[in-house]
């Protein structure tokens, strides 16, 4: 009876060489009681064995849940483990990432370095090179010194040009005033002879030199007077220029239509002059301007 309960109680253990060791203990002390021991001895040990096991059972019992709480824990733990290696695989990777990163700087650095170096020899050749246009500039304000001086020598020296120039400015305009009244002075004298000669025309009156006044300012006419020819009247009006030219025809006929408004009706239009091209002799003679050269006019 009490072999069955205990047999009973050996068979939920759940651990199979925990319960084997305790059948085993359990038949071995039924053979050496059943050789040694009397009926009371006998009871006396099943009761002992009886308490001895309740209390391993108890112990037992204590330290399967502790197993339990123990897996459950090594499970938790597994569980933490697990998720620990992950989060070391995470770091492992995030580690190996940085490392990169970290050579990827390196590499950077280096070739920051690399250039910092490149910059630092071409800030050092660039000083050099700012002291060398320091240097040059130096020689160039001494030269525009220099120059300044000289400058100032030559304004003191061209002022003096300027003054000498304009002095044989003032000879020269009373030469060419000269040279032209007298070639005027020479047309009007002799004017009157070449144009019955040349054009059958017939001065009345005198041929003049004349001041107008015109548009508030006095324009000088250097010969006018009246002709007639064929019966029909108009006004000769000549310009002298020593060296006629093309634009002097220009501005003749330009300073007749001023006249225009002021001397009315037909003009005979006379440039008397020492020297021209056959060019601008052409140009004239289109243009209705009649040239006659100095050499025409009678001297006296």
């Amino acid at each position: 009876m009490v072999r069955a309960s205990l047999i009973r109680k050996l068979e939920s253990i759940e651990d199979p060489k925990l319960r084997d060791v305790f059948i085993s203990f359990l038949e071995e002390a039924e053979r050496i009681i059943g050789e040694t021991v009397t009926r009371k001895e006998f009871q006396e040990f099943v009761r002992t064995t009886n308490e001895n096991f309740n209390r391993v059972w108890k112990a037992i019992n204590e330290l399967t849940e502790a197993q339990k709480r123990t897996e459950q824990r090594v499970n938790e733990l597994a569980i933490a483990q697990k998720r620990t290696e992950e989060r070391l695989n995470e770091l492992a990777l995030a580690h190996s990432k940085l490392e990169q990163k970290v050579s990827e700087l390196a590499e950077a650095q280096k070739k920051t370095e690399e250039r910092l170096n490149e910059l630092a020899e071409a800030q050092k050749r660039t000083e050099q090179r700012v002291n060398e246009l320091a240097i040059a500039q130096k020689r160039t304000e001494e030269r525009l010194n220099e120059l300044a001086l000289a400058q100032k020598e030559t304004e003191r020296e061209l002022k003096k040009l300027t003054q000498e120039h304009k002095k044989t400015r003032e000879h020269l305009g009373g030469l060419t005033n000269a040279f032209g009244y007298v070639l005027e002075d020479r047309a009007i004298k002799g004017l009157p002879s070449i144009l019955k000669e040349r054009f059958n025309i017939e001065t009345i009156g005198p041929l003049k030199r004349e001041m107008l006044e015109i548009e508030n300012r006095e324009i000088e006419i250097n010969i006018i007077g009246k002709g007639k020819q064929n019966g029909k009247t108009f006004t000769i009006i000549g310009e002298s220029k020593a060296q006629a030219r093309k634009r002097d025809i220009d501005k003749f006929l330009g300073y007749i239509k001023l006249l225009d408004r002021y001397i009315p009706g037909d003009k005979f239009l006379v440039l008397i002059t020492y020297h021209t091209s056959s060019k601008v002799r052409k140009y004239a003679q289109e243009k209705g301007v009649h040239i006659i050269f100095s050499y025409e006019l009678p001297l006296a």
